[in-house]
């Protein structure tokens, strides 16, 4: 059952949410393990073994690591963990829930001890052994312990594999069931719950003692993949009591029961193995014993066993050092208090900002206490206070030998608390970057300075001055021109300075040389270029009588067919060419005028171009834009629309004769037919109708000015009165579309 539980344990892990594991570090022997990690203060160990080899202790060890964590949700920053397999193996995430990582692990299964507290046979797992001389009455230290074997063999599902784990001591004072030759009176497992239970899997667990138990599975992910344990204990604390400058002997012991499976572990941390009464430590910003005015401080941190906390306690302490108290830093509490549950009290100081440079002070710390033996036990800590930093900085000032061009500055700042943040700005004032470099342009010779500040993560600062130095020698001084004419008899010549070297000239005709003939008129641009750098500059040659084209027409524009007339006002020309725009072109050596006729259908315009020459290489133009309409009736309404016209001339519109038609007879009985006296007409846009009695009484008039909309029609009453049958008379006038107008007259009979 045991092999098909861990085959499915297996098969169901799951990868949790990510979260930062613990780290473990294999590299460090026990040896150092135990001096440099585990013991705290007032504590010496010797005879350090690793499952009763002396020797192996001098070198790292599969089942004991170091390890670290920044993950705050588990309750140590760092320690040391043993292992019944590979210590690796206890790095979080929590993916098994079978975890095994057998590596280096060794028999053990010959321990006395652990069998003894074991339900079943011990296999493999690691023990710790070494001496150790407390200093104090009271020796304490933190631990966990965690296992894979949670939950499934842990009650309601008790079985035999429940990983055995121990802490045995033994020395004076210490009696137990646990035998070792030169300890008589035997010794105790101190790896207890308050009430002296054991801590073992079937002893702590979420039925048993529940309240020293921690879930580290999904959905009670505690740890947030810190370790790989499915649970732990909360953080215990082992003590005891002993005396003081006397030997004792510690066995730290974890082992599989009757396999190898299933990983189980105990972590240390680091520091907690101590039998001092008070202690004093430093701790800084930046890690180490120095701090700063105006920029960082210290915490002097006084701690006492936690074993001990249950009293009041008063510590007097000592100040020494080169920093004056209330002038180099604040006035310190003395003494301090510890109150009952209280194992630690910080002092804070702060040093003060005061501008002097006094180099660095120190202020020293000292707690003495006489332990039960009489001897007194002393614990210190030092810390130095500096200055304010001069902060340097370190420039660049560069040397350009040509503009425009893109200059370079850079920055870099020492002596203060890097990293710093740069600032650049114009002398004026100006920011221009907030990077450690800048690109500046130089566009003239002389020298500029830009201001640079750099601040540090203290907030000191300095300011310091970037130089630009400008020095271009080359220059273009001035270039001669003489003015062309038609035929190309330009010059242009120029004068340099500061060259170097050999110098080369370059014209924007393609051309090389200082100076350059027979040119036509136009700009010129020349660059010179020696071995250092290059200059520009550029000249326009004037052309000297240079032929103007100048024309007028007459009309501008009009009616097709147009019949112009060009007027010729050019000068200095030998030759006229005329391009009149419909085809049509002339060619003159005189000032004759021309004429052009401009027939069309659609309207439409024509450019005149006129080229005045004078020679084969001068020459100048002028064009004229003609409009022509097409003049003729663009009335959508007449007979003889013209839908290309876009000027109308009424006179050459012909309209359709206005046409009236009138009934004979009307049935006014509301059947929808006959029922209105109502006139038929074609081309009318306006009507008056009149509706006589046989007696020439007027029974109604009406009329409509637009007959689209409405029309006037008469529904055979006089009023609101009916009138009778019979014959009755009618006139009418309407307007044609034109303004042509009709009128008529007749009878038509009423029927009813």
């Amino acid at each position: 059952m045991r092999n098909c539980l861990l085959l499915l344990s297996f098969m169901f892990s799951a990868v949790l949410a990510s979260a930062q594991p613990i780290n473990v570090s294999p590299t460090q022997t026990p040896q150092q393990l135990v001096s440099n990690v585990l013991l705290g203060a007032g504590v010496v160990a010797s005879n350090i073994t690793i499952n009763g080899l002396p020797g192996l202790a001098n070198t790292p060890f599969g089942n004991i690591a170091y390890f670290t964590n920044t993950n705050g949700t588990f309750p140590m920053s760092s320690g040391m963990v043993l292992t019944t397999g590979d210590a690796m193996g206890a790095m979080g995430p929590n993916n098994s829930g079978s975890n095994t990582l057998v590596g280096n692990s060794q028999d053990v299964s010959s321990d006395p001890d652990l069998g003894a507290i074991a339900n079943g046979n011990i296999t493999n797992g690691v023990i710790l052994e070494f001496d150790f001389i407390p200093a104090g009455d009271t020796l304490i230290f933190n631990y966990m312990f965690g296992s894979d074997e949670y939950l499934e063999f842990a009650p309601p599902n008790n079985s035999s594999f429940n990983d055995a784990f121990g802490i045995f001591l033994w020395g004076p004072g210490i009696s137990g069931p646990f035998p070792l030759v030169g300890y008589p009176n035997g010794g105790d497992n101190i790896a207890t719950i308050p009430g002296g239970t054991p801590v073992t899997i079937n002893n702590v667990n979420p039925v048993t003692n529940s309240q020293y138990y921690v879930y580290n599975e999904a959905p009670q992910d505690t740890y947030l993949d810190a370790i790989q344990y499915d649970g732990t204990t909360v953080k215990l604390t082992a003590s005891a009591s002993v005396q003081c400058n006397q030997t004792y002997h510690i066995k730290f012991a974890i082992a599989n029961v009757l396999d190898q499976a299933w990983d189980s572990g105990v972590f240390l941390e680091a520091g907690s193995f101590s039998s001092a009464a008070v202690s004093v430590a430093v701790a800084t910003v930046s890690g180490d014993t120095t701090i700063v005015e105006g920029c960082t401080y210290a915490d002097f941190i006084f701690t006492r066993p936690e074993a001990q906390s249950n009293d009041t306690l008063i510590i007097n302490y000592t100040i020494n050092g080169t920093a004056v108290e209330g002038v180099d830093y604040n006035n310190m509490v003395n003494p301090i208090v510890f109150l009952p549950g209280q194992d630690t009290v910080i002092l804070n100081l702060t040093p003060t900002q005061d501008g002097l440079n006094e180099g660095f002070e120190s202020v020293t710390i000292t707690v003495s206490i006489v332990n039960p033996c009489g001897d007194t036990i002393t614990s210190q800590g030092t810390i130095y206070i500096g200055d304010g930093p001069i902060i340097n900085i370190l420039e660049s000032d560069p040397l350009v030998q040509c503009f425009p061009d893109s200059v370079l500055l850079t920055a870099s700042a020492s002596g203060g608390y890097a990293p710093y943040d740069f600032s650049w700005t114009t002398l004026s004032g100006v920011p221009l970057s907030s990077n450690d470099s800048i690109t500046i342009y130089a566009t003239q010779n002389g020298v500029v300075h830009y201001l640079v500040t750099a601040v540090d993560q203290c907030n000191f600062s300095q300011t310091d001055t970037a130089t630009v130095t400008v020095n271009q020698t080359i220059a273009i001084d001035s270039i001669a021109m003489t003015p062309a004419t038609c035929i190309p008899s330009g010059t242009v010549s120029a004068f340099v300075s500061g060259t170097t070297g050999n110098v080369t000239y370059t014209w924007s005709n393609g051309q090389n040389g200082q100076s350059l003939q027979n040119l036509s008129g136009g700009w010129y641009q020349l660059t010179i270029t020696d071995q250092v750098c290059s200059a520009s500059d550029s000249v326009f040659v004037a052309t000297i009588n240079a032929p103007i084209a100048a024309f007028t027409a007459s009309p501008g524009t009009g009616c097709s067919p147009l019949n112009v007339a060009f007027t010729n006002n050019s000068s200095n020309a030998s030759n006229y060419s005329w391009d009149f725009g419909n085809g049509q072109t002339a060619s003159s050596p005189t000032l004759d005028p021309q004429s052009a006729v401009y027939t069309t259908d659609i309207p439409t315009g024509y450019m005149v171009l006129l080229t005045a020459s004078q020679g084969a290489n001068c020459q100048d133009t002028q064009s004229l834009f003609i409009p022509v309409n097409v003049c003729d009736c663009a009335d959508a309404e007449a007979l003889n629309y013209n839908p290309n016209a876009n000027v109308n001339v009424v006179s050459m519109c012909t309209y359709p004769y206005p046409e009236v038609e009138a009934p004979n007879v009307i049935t006014p009985d509301g059947d929808g037919i006959n029922d209105f006296f109502e006139l038929d007409y074609v081309n009318v846009v306006s009507i008056e109708l009149f509706v006589f009695n046989r007696w020439g009484s007027m029974l109604y008039s009406g009329s409509s000015n637009d007959v689209l909309v409405s029309a006037p029609k008469w529904d055979g009453k006089d009023g609101d009165k009916e009138v009778k049958e019979g014959v009755y008379t009618y006139t009418y006038r309407a307007t044609g579309v034109s303004g042509g107008e009709v009128q008529g007259h007749g009878f038509f009979h009423l029927i009813r």
